[in-house]
């Protein structure tokens, strides 16, 4: 885990930047849906491609979609139906920051991760 112990944003950036692989995955987590808070007894988790989310700020608040892709490198989450236009017309997918998602349906085909969330037990 990356200790962040100055105050200077720019230090605190650049932790974030520099993070080695392995604890990137913290940067990517989301709160989980009150229904899922309840079963699971847990705030958050980690977004995985397969999840369906809900976005909760930007222009596309409301939006609810399926993750497509994350993004390790630059920490952000490709959700299905969350486009741009851009100039010429064509359509591109917007990157969503994880702290702005809640996380409404878990992909639970790993079976790894349904291990670890206890399964609803």
């Amino acid at each position: 885990m990356v200790r962040i112990t100055s105050k200077q944003p720019r230090k605190q950036r650049k932790a974030r930047y520099n993070a080695p692989n392995h604890t990137r995955g913290r940067f990517l987590t989301a709160s989980l849906s009150p229904e899922l808070r309840e079963k699971y007894s847990t705030r958050r988790v980690r977004v995985v491609s397969g999840d369906t989310v809900k976005v909760f700020r930007g222009d596309f608040a409301g939006e609810e979609g399926i993750v497509d892709a994350v993004d390790m490198k630059a920490c952000r989450l490709v959700v299905h139906g969350v486009m741009v236009t851009k100039a010429d017309g064509t359509e591109v997918p917007r990157p969503v920051d994880p702290s702005n998602v809640q996380i409404t349906k878990l992909n639970l085909k790993d079976r790894l991760r349904e291990e670890r969330l206890g399964g609803g037990a």
